[in-house]
């Protein structure tokens, strides 16, 4: 399928062929009719990625302090690979987005195939030929009337407008300002208008000063001080009820306007971005009341609501952001909004490389941008849209007919699941490690599937896992998705008789460990979790310097892990399993591994935090069969100051630390020495191992990790969160 792009490094846009999107549970399928070029979010998007690394760098100083911090953490190359291949990924454009539902996932309460939507939210509403779009964010068009289909396009900045309205809380009779005329002030104006208000406006530009007069705008300024005069005119020298500031400026000048023609005690309403250095005295008097609109509306930035369809009560919510696009389209449906004047352009989808061009460049004005998907005879007649066009979900990046027959042995890679991790660790450890054939990628999206295949040397991208799990072609499958598909991923390729690399954790429930184990008993092929660390240098040194040792051993884990915000997913128990499931397993499984004996029972502890950290501040005491004990703290109310992981361990006279897995201190009654300099390079075991991994398919070897001890471990970290919920002890 077509859809746009754009290159972080040099804000290139394009028109590429992407895999098509697969459904999901929770939301549907949509072939796209029209989408809307925003020309202030998406141009300021683009301006962004044109600018140098230095301009890049001056816009975002938070994420230049992350680079100074990893290049600290890993040293030079590993994040130089990070920016480079964040800078060199392709990055899907729009936000905006009409069409028809071609599929319905599992749960979609109220839409079916054949409904007209308007749909909504950057990463689902692309400019792309068919969208995966949750249900939250996709609302029908009344009467599924066609003709409306590209106006419906226009719903996301309606629904921002309608938010705008909302913050204002105006009613019937009252006069209302809005300052800056472009796409969501002239569909603000109409709001208003519906609504019953009196309406004045504020642009320096002639030709929308024009478009908001004849579109019902009730007075038109060009200045500041003309706007004050109108107002004064309108209200007999009481002002303005509200003014809604959907100007987009660095300056603070819109909102000392928005002051000087505010009534006593009226609402001042920020809807675009805009410089907010308020000038006190003018607020005071009037005690004005400053109101933020946030996008959309209720529920944006929510995953709960956006991704996973949780909505909010109507008698606690009443507009949420889909209520938004829905109030939308029921006026455009009614004609009390009409969005046609405000098209200065369309291009067919084909052609959005010069929509861009247009508004990068300026080189004549514009206001609403439109890309038409082969449906202008909808607008044009009412007709219903084609049939679905048809996609494949699979993008060839190499043909298969200039690879070299692989010799005997050769192992040749799916990848499931292409984010960050998968990108600058696992991805380059594996072609480190080499003779290998990358042979499919998959992701969510099927635009981060051809960009990680063409970046990485993929022969092809593909959208669905069956992809890779029906391939004749493919023997290892690695699984890098979110936690909540490993196990039924992991269990699906284990039937199919595939060798797997698995990140961590490998079941975030017993059910799914059960569904694991069940196929692994039945199957001929092998598996390995990504737990690291047992294979880090550091880590083997320990090891080896205890390995006299027969008495018990204590150890301890420091996890300095740092604070997750509540709507992380790794908390959502359904996707991430929690961060004991989901990260402590690292450590439940290195201090294990250390001990050298099987855990027999657990217990666990957390700080009282109110609900900040999510019970994140644990510590969790394992008890092993020979004696040993060991101590996971695992922190989130830390800070980066310090190193992230600490390991202690003592026993038979000796005592070894690990700290943060670049040097390593050996202690005995004989003697002490170090292992790693103090600016040595971090090294947590990833590349020994992926090399220990692919060995071991390669000359078909037992997994270096053994099952039973994945099993151990994915157990271990189930009885902890237990012991955490009872608190009391749980025997393993």
């Amino acid at each position: 399928m077509k859809q746009v792009t754009q290159k972080q490094s040099d804000g290139e846009v394009a028109v590429c062929d992407a895999p098509a999107p697969v459904l999901r549970p929770g939301g549907v399928l949509v072939q796209t009719a029209f989408s809307l070029v925003s020309a202030g979010t998406e141009r300021a998007k683009v301006e962004l990625a044109k600018r140098s690394l230095a301009g890049k760098a001056r816009a975002r100083p938070e994420q230049v302090r992350q680079v100074f911090r990893a290049f600290r953490d890993q040293g030079f190359q590993d994040t130089y690979r990070r920016v480079s291949n964040r800078l060199s990924a392709l990055e899907p454009l729009g936000y905006s987005c009409s069409g028809i539902v071609t599929e319905v996932g599992q749960g979609v309460r109220d839409l079916q195939a054949g409904d007209l939507v308007a749909c909504a939210g950057a990463g689902y509403a692309n400019h792309a030929e068919i969208n995966f779009v949750p249900m939250n964010l996709c609302a029908p068009i009344p009467g599924r009337a066609a003709h409306l289909l590209e106006q419906a396009a226009f719903t996301t900045v309606g629904s921002i407008a309608m938010q705008g309205v909302r913050q204002s809380d105006l009613r019937v009779g009252e006069t209302a300002v809005v300052i800056g005329l472009g796409l969501i002030g002239l569909i603000t104006v109409q709001i208003l208008k519906a609504a019953g208000c009196t309406v004045a406006g504020l642009d320096p530009d002639a030709r929308r000063r024009a478009l908001a007069a004849a579109t019902g705008c009730d007075a038109v300024a060009a200045s500041p001080n003309e706007l004050a005069a109108i107002v004064r005119q309108l209200t007999t020298d009481f002002g303005a009820d509200a003014v809604l500031i959907t100007a987009a400026s660095s300056s603070s000048g819109p909102v000392t306007t928005a002051a000087q023609v505010a009534r006593d005690r009226a609402r001042v309403v920020v809807v675009g971005a805009v410089g907010l250095d308020l000038p006190r005295q003018p607020f005071y008097d009037k005690e004005l009341d400053l109101r933020l609109s946030r996008s959309y509306g209720p529920g944006r930035y929510d995953p709960q609501y956006e991704e996973r369809g949780h909505d909010y009560p109507i008698g606690y919510v009443r507009w949420t952001e889909r209520r938004n696009m829905q109030s939308f389209l029921r006026l455009v449906a009614d004609e009390k909004i009409d969005v046609r004047p405000l098209i200065t352009h369309r291009f067919s989808i084909g052609d959005a490389t010069r929509a861009y061009d247009l508004i990068t460049t300026n080189r004549e004005p514009y206001l609403g941008v439109v890309l038409d998907y082969g449906s202008s005879d909808v607008r044009e007649q009412g007709e219903l849209p084609p049939p679905p066009v048809a996609v494949t979900r699979r993008a060839v990046i190499k043909d298969d007919r200039q690879i070299i027959p692989s010799p005997q042995g050769q192992i040749k890679i799916g990848l499931i699941g292409a984010g960050s991790f998968a990108q600058n660790v696992l991805l380059p450890a594996f072609k480190a490690a080499g003779g290998i054939q990358l042979k499919s990628v998959v992701t969510r999206s099927g635009l981060t599937s051809r960009s990680v295949a063409k970046r990485f040397g993929f022969e092809r991208a593909d959208a669905d896992p069956s992809a890779i799990m029906d391939s004749g072609d493919i023997n290892v499958v690695v699984i890098a998705t979110r936690h909540d598909s490993h196990a039924s991923l992991t269990a699906e390729a284990l039937r199919r008789g595939k060798a797997i690399f698995v990140e961590k954790p490998l079941a975030i429930d017993a059910a799914g460990l059960a569904d694991v184990m069940d196929a692994y008993d039945a199957s001929a092929a092998g598996v390995m979790v990504g737990f690291n660390r047992r294979f880090a240098p550091a880590t083997i040194a320990v090891k080896e310097w205890f390995a006299p040792v027969a008495e018990p051993k204590f150890i301890t884990c420091r996890v300095n892990a740092g604070f997750v915000p509540a709507n992380h997913w790794i908390h959502d128990a359904e996707a991430g399993g929690g961060r004991i499931i989901g990260e402590g397993c690292h450590f439940l499984d290195l201090a294990g591994f250390l001990a050298g004996s099987v855990p027999v029972s657990i217990e666990t502890a957390a700080l009282p935090d109110g609900g900040r950290y999510q019970r994140d501040n644990v510590v969790i005491r394992i008890r092993y069969a020979d004696g040993s004990l060991a101590t996971v703290a695992y922190l989130a109310n830390g800070a980066s100051g310090i190193g992230k992981e600490y390991v202690e361990m003592f026993g038979g006279g000796r005592v070894a630390t690990i700290d943060d897995f670049r040097r390593v201190k050996l202690v005995s009654p004989e003697n002490s020495k170090h292992i790693g300099g103090r600016f040595a390079k971090q090294d947590k075991g990833h590349r020994g191992e992926i090399a220990a991994f692919l060995r071991a398919v390669r000359e078909g070897l037992p997994s270096p990790t053994p099952f039973p001890e994945l099993v151990t471990t994915t157990r271990l970290s189930f009885a902890a969160l237990e012991s955490l919920q009872s608190g009391r002890p749980v025997n393993v």
